[in-house]
């Protein structure tokens, strides 16, 4: 247990952690502006996974991102629209602005409790349906079993799939991985999955699904920076991250902020490094900017 913690040279302090939380949670108020609002609103991936979902509401998403330029031209572009991989054709083609990108959630999501054969088909199928960004969810059957070859395997076979469609597609995809904190509880376990994904190949690590119990949390996603930090230091390469599921409000939004501007520094605070799994956050967001409420998506 804890190979890979060791490995890169990283424990989990929980008595440093939490201090840090809380200077961070009574700093926020001097953090909070509308340029803070603005960049958290670029860097939001806009989700819809209802079961209810549709070719009808996904393109009425779609056009509430579009209409965004003419009724709010001060305000960036969120990052992407994230759907179900049947649905990232909607996207693709309905979609005013490319740099607005495709993010197709797969692997069987959210639990990816199927065969590895089905999971790689389903990346190979989304990234073809036009998907520029994929987010697979770690074999927690494997993990939680102490079989982190597997877990790890899975990763490679579905980004190595990810990366030979989008050769051919000529444009590159971006693998996201969901680690599912909320289930592995401890940060020794989110540490361990942390570095477990990114050896494999994760472009980004992210917190939740948002079909469990217990989803991003602060300390999940202080650990997780810590990790990209410790692997950073090791490997040269550079990991985002994503927080997603249960942040809903703009001070939730800065508090997640705070964390990866704290441990990672500026350079991780745009799209490119740091992403927002969200469906109710924009309204939040846009309201605490006006002052007022607004209701768009």
């Amino acid at each position: 247990m804890d190979t890979l913690c060791k490995k890169y040279g990283y424990t989990p302090d929980k008595e440093k952690i939490d201090r840090s939380l809380e200077i961070i949670a009574a700093n926020l108020e001097n953090v909070i502006s509308p340029d803070v609002l603005k960049e958290c609103f670029s860097i939001m991936d806009v989700t819809t996974l209802h079961n209810d979902d549709t070719v009808d509401s996904v393109s009425r998403l779609v056009d509430k991102v579009n209409s965004l330029a003419q009724d709010y031209p001060e305000y960036p572009l969120p990052a992407s629209i994230c759907v179900y991989p049947n649905l990232a054709f909607v996207v693709a083609e309905r979609r005013a602005d490319p740099r607005v990108h495709v993010t197709a959630v797969s692997s069987c999501f959210p639990t990816a409790q199927s065969f590895l054969e089905v999971k790689v088909r389903e990346c190979e199928l989304a990234v073809e349906a036009g998907a520029d960004e994929i987010d697979i969810v770690l074999a927690l059957n494997s993990f939680l079993a102490g079989d982190y070859d597997a877990a790890s395997r899975e990763i490679r076979e579905m980004k190595a799939a990810i990366d030979r469609k989008a050769a051919e597609a000529g444009r590159p995809v971006i693998l996201k991985v969901i680690l599912e904190t909320g289930l592995l509880v401890t940060p020794e376990k989110i540490a361990e999955a942390s570095f477990l994904a990114m050896e494999a190949g994760a472009d980004f690590i992210k917190t939740s699904t948002g079909k469990v119990s217990v989803n991003a949390t602060p300390v999940s996603a202080y650990v997780m920076c810590e990790c990209i930090k410790a692997f950073h230091a090791k490997t040269g390469r550079k990991v985002g991250f994503k927080a997603a599921g249960g942040i809903s409000d703009a001070m939730d939004a800065v508090c997640y902020y705070s964390i990866v501007s704290s441990v990672l520094g500026k350079e991780w605070l745009d799209s490119r490094f740091f992403r927002f799994g969200v469906s109710r956050l924009a309204n939040s967001l846009m309201s605490a900017i006006e002052q007022k409420t607004v209701n768009v998506f």
